[in-house]
Formats: C-alpha cells, sequence, structure tokens
C-alpha cells in the first residue's frame, strides 16, 4: 500500500456518453503508483459497464470499483473514495472529463520537489470543437491562496488540484454529503489548513462545457438552498478558526455567489434574487480586486437596478462570445 502515490477519484453518474474518454485517459497516465478509485454512485445507464471494459485492457493498473446502493450525490461518492483511497495524495476526476498523459507524474513530482501540501495547475475548458487556455494564479502563501479564492480571483475546483491526503484525515475535511451546489468549496477549506502550496505553470486537465450557454445552471430551489447552507458552513467553519481574519474576502464570496444570477436567461426570476442575496455585501462590491473592472461594473450596475444594461451584456456574451467559441 505505501507505493501508492495518487489515489484518483472519480464519482460516476449518468456518463456514458463520456465515461470512455475520461477512463482511458486516466489509465494511460505516465505515473505507475497510482490507484483509481471509480464510485458507482447508483448509476441508470451502462457507465460501469464501460469502465469494467476499459479497464480490462489495462491490467497492470490498480483499479477499484466501489458502489452505492442508491444514487447519494456527488459529495458521498467523494467521501467514499476518500474513505477508501491509500495513497500519499489525492486527485479528484469528474467523470465526463479527460486528462493529459503525464499530469499526475508532473503534478505529483512537483509536489515533492517543494514538499507542498497542494499543487495546483491551468486547465483548459473544452467547448466543442473550441477550447479556452486556462491560466492560474501563483500564490506565496496559503494565505493569499484562500483570499483569493473566496474573492475570485481563483477557481475552487476540485479538479485541477492534488492534495496531501493527511489533510483531509488530520483536520477531519470532507465534503457536504447532500448538498452538491457548491460542494467545491471545500478546497478553501484545505488550502486553509494546508502548509506549503506549490503552482505548477502548466495546463493537463480538460473540464467539458457541453451546453452552449456558458451560464446556465440548474438553479432549483433545493440546488439554491445547498448553495447558501454551504456558504454559511464553510464560514462558520473559517471563523471558528480564524476568527475575522477572511472577514472581507468572506463579503466577496456572497458577491461571487450571487454573481451568476445577473447571467441567467430567466431574468424575471434571477434579477430578484440577486437583490435578495446577501445585500450586506454590496457596499464591498467595488474593493474587491481579485475579480475584472468589468465584473465590477456589472454588479454596480445590479446594486443600482441597471437590470437593462446587465441584460444588453449578457446578450453579447452569451450569443456572440460565446456562440462564436462553439462553433
Amino acid at each position: 500500500m505505501d507505493d501508492i502515490k495518487v489515489s484518483v477519484i472519480v464519482p460516476v453518474y449518468g456518463v456514458e456518453c463520456f465515461i470512455e474518454r475520461c477512463v482511458r485517459s486516466l489509465l494511460i497516465q505516465s505515473l505507475a503508483e497510482v490507484e483509481f478509485i471509480f464510485v458507482d454512485d447508483a448509476t441508470p445507464d451502462q457507465s460501469m459497464e464501460i469502465v469494467e471494459r476499459i479497464a480490462a485492457g489495462f491490467p497492470d493498473r490498480k483499479v477499484r470499483i466501489i458502489s452505492h446502493d442508491r444514487n447519494r450525490g456527488l459529495p458521498a461518492a467523494r467521501n467514499t473514495g476518500l474513505a477508501e483511497a491509500r495513497g500519499a495524495y489525492i486527485f479528484h476526476c469528474d467523470s465526463d472529463d479527460y486528462v493529459e498523459p503525464e499530469m499526475l507524474e508532473r503534478m505529483y513530482n512537483h509536489a515533492v520537489r517543494h514538499d507542498a501540501d497542494i499543487v495546483w495547475c491551468d486547465w483548459f475548458l473544452s467547448m466543442g470543437k473550441s477550447e479556452l487556455f486556462m491560466p492560474q494564479p501563483e500564490f506565496a502563501t496559503t494565505e493569499e491562496g484562500v483570499k483569493a479564492m473566496l474573492g475570485g480571483g481563483m477557481k475552487f475546483n476540485v479538479w485541477n488540484k492534488l492534495v496531501r491526503r493527511s489533510l483531509y484525515c488530520e483536520y477531519n475535511i470532507s465534503f457536504p454529503a447532500g448538498c452538491a451546489m457548491g460542494e467545491d468549496l471545500t478546497m478553501i477549506k484545505l488550502f486553509a489548513v494546508a502548509g506549503k502550496i506549490a503552482y505548477l505553470p502548466a495546463a493537463f486537465y480538460h473540464y467539458v462545457k457541453t451546453n452552449s450557454n456558458a451560464y446556465s445552471c440548474n438553479y432549483t430551489d433545493r440546488n439554491l438552498a445547498q448553495l447558501q447552507a454551504n456558504v454559511d458552513e464553510l464560514t462558520q467553519w473559517l471563523v471558528a478558526r480564524f476568527s475575522d481574519k477572511y472577514a472581507l474576502e468572506l463579503e466577496f464570496l456572497k458577491l461571487e455567489v450571487k454573481f451568476p444570477f445577473l447571467l441567467m436567461d430567466d431574468c424575471s426570476r434571477f434579477y430578484p434574487l440577486w437583490q435578495q442575496w446577501y445585500p450586506e455585501a454590496n457596499k464591498y462590491i467595488s474593493a474587491n480586486k481579485y475579480i475584472s473592472g468589468r465584473s465590477r461594473f456589472i454588479q454596480l450596475c445590479a446594486a443600482h437596478g441597471c437590470f437593462a444594461i446587465i441584460t444588453f451584456y449578457s446578450f453579447l456574451l452569451k450569443k456572440v462570445y460565446y456562440g462564436l467559441l462553439y462553433k
């Protein structure tokens, strides 16, 4: 067991159109000492049959399949994988995405070289036939990283980060089972307790965005409640451990979680929702230098009720910019 350098955790549910590319990209990794944990979250399609078929072609790989008796959701599937993982580092991969062959080796070697608890890298946003290179920022300290993620200066995605497994164990950090919306906020906790962190300036992960409406999301009432619950829980967790150290950045986080409401198609629903969520944070819009001036302008328009400007901007963004990218 001690020779496992990285445990890769892949939750699987309803991805039979994508899973083969994902599995193959993982099993051809140049790093040998890896275990691959596929968590079958009671998927109703043929996804797991595809996983088993592809894995059979790689008999030298350590592939483990764990099955839920019922669908428990993405965070619970990640936790199931964590409980079974034996590697020195953890890497989460979403089952509809894919990775470059040298990803794990490069990230693991970078972690060892810098004795880092967390390594993060650049990534690609894959949209139809087009791809955008998404460079990430670099931080000298964990505090800088936490503040930037709270403020929107770096995404807190789980899938471009390699994390020392002991961080999860020693600080009892897990994903919020039952609250999938915003579950990636867990990464902020891991950064907050990490010792050393290191940025690897190279892109290995392909995040597949198949919906041509880049800002659409399934914001049901249930999902919205989950998102608020995760924001509130993270806020309480940070305040309990660091007092008011991240007070300003937590106000930025409130603005960031409601910012997508301004770019939804259903303006009659989401503009009022933006006004209702965390109005106390609106006075901090101009202070958030982690995001672009354009994003601050859009939020300031919302704070002053200038939604016609936002509607026009949203149209240009989705129909012109993203519309061209998806062709």
